[in-house]
């Protein structure tokens, strides 16, 4: 997965629209996004803007399931 994101809310919105249904991936609290690594082909010839900031890191990978996770009581 690669870390990515827009420059501005128009294309984030864009580019969501077209990467539903073809991608999986997820958006982080801080507004950055997962992609796999096909997904920066896709949206390239889309012409829609992004920037890549890198590989995800394990810890941005795994914390919307523990994020999700039922609390004990």
């Amino acid at each position: 997965m690669i870390t990515i994101t827009f420059p501005d809310r128009e294309t984030e919105k864009r580019a969501l629209g077209f990467l539903l249904g073809r991608f999986s991936g997820r958006v982080l609290k801080s507004g950055e996004h997962l992609v796999p690594e096909a997904a920066l082909e896709a949206l390239a010839d889309q012409n829609i803007s992004f920037s890549v900031k890198g590989k995800a890191t394990y810890e941005q990978q795994i914390a919307p399931l523990r994020d999700s996770a039922p609390a004990s009581i």
